[in-house]
């Protein structure tokens, strides 16, 4: 299934199907598993109050698949790029969260950038309050933004084949990007549809 919405095209389905079917794309902005469900078993700081089963973060996704993204594109941002074996990055992102009392002081992001590693700080507390959470590990959408402008191509074309309830969505909408994304879960893929439909018609408003 596709859903076109404005310069956002949405695919419902596996992204293992349906990448092969995509053409090149200026950048790769994604958070794909980070396979902790079993060691966290549902407890992890972002899953809190999902009733996420250990089984929704089972495994990491095959390796061969990551590193086709990576292909496909001119830059490339991975969250929690250091649980793949992805080889030397010089231009690391990392959140900062700003705080002690946290099961990760901060997230890591694997780029193909030559850049310096870069630092986004925003505290979690902070973070929570100015979203509506609606996946398990929706990250913020101003650390979504700054991913963006850290992609020295200007980057007119945004793939998130784990697009979750549409975040980089929304980020490349608000910043006049095209954007591809994929999700294979239905409730996740309406809202990220809702999102990505209400920021193309705030963005028209101005």
């Amino acid at each position: 299934m596709k859903v076109e919405i404005g310069n956002a095209t949405l695919y419902l389905g596996d992204c293992m199907e349906i990448l092969p079917t995509l053409g090149k794309v200026d950048a790769v902005i994604t958070d794909p598993p980070y396979g902790l469900g079993e060691k966290l078993n549902g407890n992890g700081e972002w899953s809190k109050g999902f009733h996420v089963a250990p089984e929704w973060d089972k495994s990491t996704i095959p390796l061969e698949f990551i590193k086709n993204l990576i292909c496909i594109s001119k830059e490339a941002v991975v969250w929690g790029g250091n649980y793949y074996d992805l080889g030397i990055s010089r231009g690391w992102l990392l959140w900062d969260k700003c705080q002690e009392h946290t099961s990760a002081h901060a997230e890591m992001a694997w780029t193909n950038l030559d850049i310096p590693v870069r630092t986004y700080r925003l505290s979690r507390v902070e973070a929570y309050s100015k979203m509506d959470k609606q996946h398990p590990t929706q990250k913020p959408l101003g650390l979504i933004e700054w991913c963006i402008d850290k992609c020295k191509s200007n980057p007119q074309t945004i793939l998130d084949p784990f697009m979750g309830s549409g975040t980089t969505g929304v980020a490349a909408v608000r910043m006049d990007r095209k954007f591809i994304g994929i999700e294979r879960e239905q409730k996740y893929f309406d809202i990220a549809c809702k999102r990505i439909e209400q920021e193309q018609a705030q963005t028209k408003l101005f």
